[in-house]
């Protein structure tokens, strides 16, 4: 080999490792990203069932149940629109989780479209809503500012 040929040569193994290297690591992310979703999107199908998601949005006002005694929850989240998603959830609920705020959760749809949250996160305090849950909101017509006026809409104030 001349030594253009060996220059050539060790280019293209290096390129050919920097490429397996980059679809290893992509691979690796992806296994590990988790999308968010609102309800509308939930309810138009475009998340399959078991793929784990973040479903964020408003807790429905008079959705909330829990057997006395039991820590298995359920409740509707709702993004204002005719979307509705019921969550099942086992476990500690934030203590500002209640009807009409903002919350988000990680889990995922089981067969029959019931999203089963693994981890339920609540709004910290009176002015904070997340990011996702803000963004869609705004996207629905509703300033992120306006959520004691969502709530409001909920519970039929």
């Amino acid at each position: 080999m001349t030594p253009r040929q060996q220059r050539l040569t060790a280019v293209v193994l290096v390129l050919a490792g920097v490429t397996v290297a980059a679809v290893l690591v992509l691979r690796a992310l992806q296994s590990n990203i988790t999308y968010f979703f609102s309800p509308e999107q939930v309810a138009a199908g475009e998340v399959a069932a078991g793929q784990p998601f973040r479903l964020g949005g408003l807790v429905k006002a008079g959705s909330f149940v829990r057997p006395p005694g039991s820590l298995e929850a359920r409740f509707i989240v709702t993004d204002n629109t005719a979307a509705e998603v019921t969550v099942a959830y086992t476990g500690v609920l934030p203590d500002l989780f209640k009807e009409g705020q903002g919350m988000v959760a990680n889990g995922a749809l089981n067969g029959t479209g019931i999203f089963i949250a693994d981890e339920v996160l609540a709004k910290h305090d009176e002015n904070y809503m997340s990011p996702e849950v803000a963004k869609m909101l705004e996207e629905q017509g509703h300033p992120a500012g306006q959520t004691s006026t969502l709530a409001n809409e909920i519970e039929g104030d």
